[in-house]
Parts: structure tokens; C-alpha cells; sequence
């Protein structure tokens, strides 16, 4: 297929539709952050159990990108986005239907599992599409998909709590995924990688590199949708503030990042990348620890500063995988990388701050996060690719 060789017309074109369905998928799959004291009232269940939707997310999710990762490349990276997105709105429109808790446990684990096909695939097809030199750029414009998910979906969830009970909040959701499927269908280019999968398996799970990636990338993903996803809980239950008010400084807090995401892209195209991730890393942590340390008055200027340079992360460390790893290992390397992080980091790490949340406080366990999210950044210094 021919390269878009230029940054402009219809490869921004693609790339903004691209975009959009990064964010919506992004969207239905953090969605359960701002209406969780909803679900939790209703079902009547502890704050562990609510967080534990977003480890079945997670789960579903880890799998799914390891799967992605090892098959989409012979299948086609475009069937296996558009499977996903039918996926996605198929189980937005059995959602509603569930009046059982743990079965929402079983649709969170499918609903984490459609999600998880689209981002291994969707990685190397920017890179099959756009030229080297506007890597840094393209993935981060692409990754802002989901800093956008992330600030507008609490807006978005008190917008359509006034319409609807939280149930009718999946069923726009999933007619937006039919038309996207559709749209998508018709404009997409097919893109195959022939290699065997089980030989590349070997050799990646070989380099050292894949596994300090990972860890950096646990944490990375705890200190974003780790402690977004029990921040509505947080704010409501320990600090006393109303839904709305908490799902307000929430995305108020996010509001910031999508400019932020953007940028690092265009900064990594110049500058050093392991540096950037370096210091995108440990200042994290930082904010990460004083957000667990700083009294109620001071909590929303904290996460909005926590959430600024997490989301720089991500872009930084999309643009990392693709120049670590070889065109034939690029998606099954993000699938490892992404199964592993967004498994821990979040769906592991939401419940245990709802565990902490149960038997002490929630504030230990962000303090706790924090910390080992300083540490996790000294491993950049050993990504030998990256110097």
C-alpha cells in the first residue's frame, strides 16, 4: 500500500477518524469510573467488589491484546479492528440488560476483551500508513484519543445521566459503534504481516527490553486509569462530595492532558526519548504520592498536575515500543507490553486501592502507587534502544 508521505489532507483526515474510534472504545471501557457510586449503590455492594469490574476489564483486555498481537497481523489489522468494533457495540447493547452484579463481572471481561483487539492492531497499522518521520506525531494525535475518553467521559456520563438511567448510557454507546463500524469498513485499507507468529513469540519474550517496557508500563497505567478509575469513588465515599461535583474534578483534572499528549508526540520527534519517558515517569510518581499525602482543599489541583504528565506517558511510550521492536514483532510486542499493563496497572491496581479503600483508606494506597511508580522509572535508563 502506498504511504501517506505528507502530514496533511486525507492522511489527517484518516488520522482524526482513527482517533475518534480510540476514543469512543476507550470511552465505554472507563464509562463505569463515573457512574461506579451509582452501580454500587444499586447493586449494594463494598467498594472492593465496584472496583473489581475494572480487573475483569482488565483481564479480558490482557488476553485480548495478547491474542491481537499474535493473530491480527495474518488475519488483517483492519478485520480485526472492525471485529472489534462490532464487539464493543454489540455488548454495549446487552449491558442494560443486566440486573445480576456479578454478571456484570462476565460483560466487563468480554467488553475489556473487544477493546483490547483494537490498539495492537491500530499501532502498526499508523506505521504501515505514515512514514517514519511522522511517527512521533500520527501515534500521538492518535493516543489523545483516549486523553480525550478520559477528560470528556465523566462529562459525557453526567450529560446523559440526565436523560437516562445509567443502563441507557451503553445503548448510545453501541449505536455509535454500529455507524463507526460502517464508516470504518468502507475507508480502511487492508494491511497484513505474513511471518509466522510462533517464531517471533520466541524471540521477543527473549529481549530484555519487552520486559523492563512492562513494568514501566504497569505503573504508568496505574497512575492514570488506576487512580482514575476509584477517584468518583474516592471523592464521594472518603471525601464527601457529591457525584456530579467528583465526575467535575475529574474531568476538569484530565482537561489539560489532551494538549499535553499531543505535544509530547511532536517533542519526541527532537528530543531524546528515553529522557522524556524518564522524566514523564518519575514526576508522576511525585504527583502520584502528594495526591495521597494532600489535604481535601488541595486534592483537585493535585490531580490535575498528576494527570498532566501521566498522560504525556503514554504517546512517549507508544512511540518507544515502535522504535524498540522490529515492523514483524511492533504488534505482538504492544500486545505483551499493553496485555501486562492495563492487567495490573488497571484492573489489579483499582481493586487493591478499593481494598485499601475498605480496610484503611484510599489515600495509603495512592501513596503506596506512588512510590513504586518513582522506582519503575529508573528502568528507562535500561531500555539500551532508547539511548
Amino acid at each position: 500500500m502506498a504511504r501517506f508521505e505528507e502530514f496533511r489532507g486525507r492522511a489527517l483526515l484518516f488520522l482524526f477518524f482513527l482517533f475518534f474510534l480510540w476514543f469512543i472504545s476507550f470511552s465505554v471501557r472507563i464509562v463505569f469510573s463515573p457512574i461506579l457510586p451509582i452501580v454500587e449503590d444499586e447493586f449494594a455492594v463494598n467498594h472492593a467488589k465496584a472496583s473489581a469490574i475494572f480487573t475483569f476489564l482488565s483481564a479480558g483486555y490482557g488476553l485480548s491484546v495478547i491474542l491481537s498481537g499474535l493473530f491480527s497481523g495474518k488475519v488483517g489489522y483492519k478485520r480485526t479492528i472492525a471485529f472489534s468494533l462490532g464487539l464493543l457495540g454489540l455488548l454495549a447493547f446487552f449491558i442494560p440488560a443486566v440486573h445480576n452484579f456479578y454478571l456484570l463481572y462476565f460483560f466487563a471481561f468480554f467488553l475489556g476483551f473487544a477493546h483490547g483487539m483494537y490498539i495492537p492492531s491500530v499501532i502498526p497499522l499508523i506505521t504501515e500508513y505514515y512514514a517514519e518521520k511522522n511517527w512521533g506525531k500520527a501515534i500521538a494525535i492518535h493516543d489523545a484519543g483516549a486523553s480525550s475518553a478520559i477528560f470528556a467521559t465523566p462529562l459525557v456520563a453526567i450529560l446523559l445521566l440526565q436523560f437516562f438511567p445509567w443502563r441507557g448510557i451503553f445503548v448510545v454507546y453501541g449505536c455509535v459503534f454500529v455507524a463507526c463500524l460502517v464508516v470504518f469498513y468502507i475507508v480502511g485499507t487492508e494491511v497484513r504481516i505474513h511471518n509466522p507468529a510462533r517464531a517471533i513469540f520466541r524471540d521477543i519474550v527473549r529481549i530484555r527490553s519487552l520486559w523492563f517496557m512492562t513494568v514501566i508500563w504497569i505503573f504508568g497505567a496505574g497512575a492514570n486509569l488506576g487512580i482514575y478509575a476509584i477517584t468518583p469513588l474516592y471523592l464521594t465515599k472518603e471525601l464527601g462530595l457529591s457525584i456530579d461535583y467528583a465526575n467535575t474534578i475529574l474531568s476538569v483534572s484530565r482537561l489539560v492532558s489532551i494538549g499535553v499528549a499531543v505535544a509530547c508526540g511532536f517533542i519526541v520527534d527532537r528530543f531524546n526519548l528515553g529522557r522524556i519517558m524518564f522524566f514523564m515517569v518519575i514526576i508522576t510518581g511525585v504527583f502520584t504520592v502528594l495526591l495521597g499525602l494532600s489535604p481535601v482543599r488541595h486534592t483537585g489541583i493535585v490531580l490535575f498536575f498528576q494527570a498532566f504528565f501521566v498522560t504525556g506517558f503514554f504517546p512517549v511510550g507508544l512511540v518507544a515500543i515502535a522504535r524498540t521492536f522490529s515492523r514483524e514483532m511492533r504488534g505482538l510486542a504492544t500486545g505483551i507490553i499493553l496485555s501486562s499493563a492495563f492487567f495490573i496497572g488497571g484492573g489489579i491496581m483499582p481493586w487493591l486501592l478499593g481494598v485499601s479503600g475498605d480496610i484503611y483508606s484510599f489515600r495509603l494506597g495512592i501513596a503506596i502507587l506512588g512510590v513504586l511508580t518513582m522506582f519503575a522509572s529508573t528502568l528507562v535508563f535500561r531500555l539500551k534502544e532508547l539511548r
